[in-house]
């Protein structure tokens, strides 16, 4: 009971801080806009389903208290499930906390509210500052932790299906920014491609015409961009350390990328058709190619054990 205790107030004083990080990123982009508790009070309107006309105290203080006890219960929870699963917390978890947040944000915001609080304070400004609450929070959990505090180089020494998903993930990312970098200054349009993918993911565009050249619609995507290869990188990782004791596993990694490819069209050509005139499907599709080449060849080198078992065969109808 005694430890359960100390992990609920460890778990509590990490929801304040992660509430705490938040209040105050929305309280400074307010604060820059010229319109203080302009956040609070617009979440509190949607939620309690009142017009946000003027900046109300009371309304901001009962959000207020509401944002910190969701926080407490969350940082309780998180610290709860870590201790129950011995699992240390570290700065990639604080991130997978961060995007759960974002998304949990959108979707009850639009199933609760009917509002999509999450376009209107601006997607970008909240994914950072669910981020900031993620990182903030599991921050808290890593350095007041039981036990030795695990390092990011003992995780990445000791995990090697991390490691080399995370470099796997960097590889393909970078590799498709600097070929999309090129093709955009080939056609004197620097940073279009980023920006066209960001305006009609994010702000529904419908032709060129609506892209938004922005720093932020560029910013925001980038990330998403990195993240997206981050998840693909530890996907190709563990499918390749399973290969290494089934070798057929690779032919499941080499369909799992066939698939990825012609839903990934599937849905650019249904959501907006206007980008693969926009941008050439066939830069995208060689992007993909490229990116999925150098990831594999990274892994294939970083796997000596598989070409050793793939190899086999090769030499062994040699004999015949």
């Amino acid at each position: 009971m005694r430890r359960f205790s100390k992990s609920a107030t460890r778990g509590a004083i990490a929801g304040i801080i992660g509430a705490l990080s938040v209040a105050i990123w929305f309280f400074v982009i307010d604060l820059v806009a010229g319109q203080p508790f302009r956040t609070p009070d617009f979440v509190a309107s949607a939620l309690f389903g009142l017009e946000a006309a003027q900046i109300n105290v009371a309304l901001v203080t009962a959000y207020t208290a509401l944002h910190f006890a969701v926080f407490i219960c969350l940082g309780i929870a998180v610290t709860w499930l870590l201790d129950r699963t011995e699992t240390p917390p570290h700065f990639v978890l604080g991130l997978v906390l961060g995007f759960l947040l974002f998304d949990l944000m959108f979707y009850m915001g639009v199933t609760i509210t009917g509002v999509n609080v999450v376009r209107a304070l601006g997607w970008p400004e909240v994914l950072v500052g669910n981020l900031i609450a993620g990182i903030a929070l599991m921050g808290y959990l890593h350095v007041t932790g039981p036990g030795t505090v695990v390092s990011w180089r003992e995780v990445l020494r000791e995990h090697r299906v991390i490691r080399e998903g995370l470099i796997s993930g960097l590889i393909g990312a970078v590799t498709v920014a600097v070929w999309f970098l090129a093709i955009d200054l080939m056609q004197n349009r620097v940073l279009f491609t980023p920006a066209a993918l960001a305006s009609a993911l994010f702000a529904g565009a419908r032709g060129p015409a609506e892209v938004q050249m922005t720093a932020a619609m560029i910013i925001a995507y980038t990330v998403l961009h990195f993240g997206a290869f981050m998840v693909a990188g530890f996907i190709a990782s563990a499918l390749i350390s399973e290969a290494e004791k089934d070798p057929p596993m690779l032919l499941g990694l080499i369909l799992l990328f066939v698939t990825f490819e012609v839903l990934f069209f599937g849905l650019i050509a249904i959501g907006a058709n206007w980008l693969l005139e926009a941008i050439k499907w066939w830069t995208i599709l060689v992007a993909n190619l490229i990116a999925a080449a150098a990831m594999g060849l990274y892994l294939w080198h970083a796997h000596p054990t598989l070409q050793a078992e793939l190899s086999k065969p090769l030499e062994e109808e040699s004999y015949v």
